[in-house]
């Protein structure tokens, strides 16, 4: 008999650095701009959801890697704020903590990485007894992990034989190739949570419903987040989608991955699964309100 879970989630991935300049988008060789605000915040799929889904009152632990260097510790200490068990952690103690530096103007943007530990994670950091402590497994940003990809399959199904259910986000893929043994990690997930490029990018599909549609013959439940139109959600042969809850945006980064957070936070209650896209939109439009995609989750 499995014991009592003591977490809701363990969510695996990257947390990194963002550094946001708003005010400048080009520079030119050899001259000097400044910028009108500058803000750093919690970066990463994975982070960012971590710490937004342990805002909105689940018990969330993270697995990740970390460089032991000042900005791992501004990564840990924001996640810590939360309320995030991070007793899974891994410092390296030679490579620095990752940072994306995003410049933008007029409401475009434009970013630089140093990847650092961003895809460092290896299927050795997701122990299995740390699985077994949660009652679901998320795993953001698949496509940037890449130490993951040859066994995430394996992975995934252990979660599901552990008893947990499971979710992933893929993000955009740096590669351009939209696979990555993702095929094979569909069958064992309970909800699969891309944005509208990104399912059509993985298909060929030409629609959002028909993307889901082919997602959603492997995995359980697809959730298509479709920005200003709101989300598609798919499963059992039919679909249906939801608006997105007007707001004023002030900056769109980590909206998806809050939607996450809103979304799971429900799934985890037992909600239907039109609550949980409701909430999931609901907490994106909370995420834009402010500067960075946890600042709207702070504990003040």
């Amino acid at each position: 008999m499995r014991r009592k879970p003591k977490l809701d989630c363990v969510v695996a991935g990257e947390a990194n650095i963002d550094l946001l300049m708003d005010g400048v988008m080009q520079l030119e060789p050899g001259t000097e701009r400044l910028v009108n605000r500058m803000d750093v915040v919690l970066g990463g799929s994975s982070g960012i959801t971590a710490h937004n889904l342990a805002s909105l009152g689940a018990k969330v632990g993270f697995v990740g890697v970390l460089g032991n260097d000042s900005f791992g510790q501004i990564v840990e200490h924001r996640l810590r704020s939360a309320g995030v068990d991070l007793s899974a952690l891994r410092r390296d103690p030679k490579e620095k903590t990752g940072i994306t530096v995003w410049l933008s103007e007029n409401g475009k943007r434009a970013g630089v990485t140093y990847t650092g530990t961003i895809a460092m994670l290896r299927p050795a950091d997701i122990s299995e007894d740390y699985l077994a402590q949660a009652r679901h497994f998320h795993v953001g940003h698949y496509f940037l992990l890449e130490k993951l990809h040859s066994s995430a399959a394996k992975l995934f199904r252990r979660a599901k034989e552990l008893g947990l259910t499971t979710s992933t986000d893929c993000n955009y893929d740096p590669t351009e190739r939209w696979d990555s043994n993702l095929r094979k990690v569909l069958p064992h997930l309970d909800i699969f949570f891309p944005n509208d490029a990104e399912a059509m990018n993985i298909t060929g599909a030409k629609d959002v419903p028909e993307a889901a549609r082919q997602l959603g013959e492997s995995a359980r439940i697809v959730v298509v987040k479709m920005g200003a139109e709101g989300a598609y959600v798919y499963t059992a042969g039919k679909g249906f989608q939801v608006p997105a809850v007007k707001t004023k945006v002030v900056d769109t980064t980590g909206a998806g991955d809050s939607f996450n957070a809103g979304f799971l936070s429900k799934f985890l209650q037992g909600a239907s699964l039109e609550e949980c896209a409701r909430f999931g939109a609901k907490t994106a439009a909370r995420s834009v309100t402010r500067v960075g995609g946890t600042a709207a989750f702070e504990k003040k």
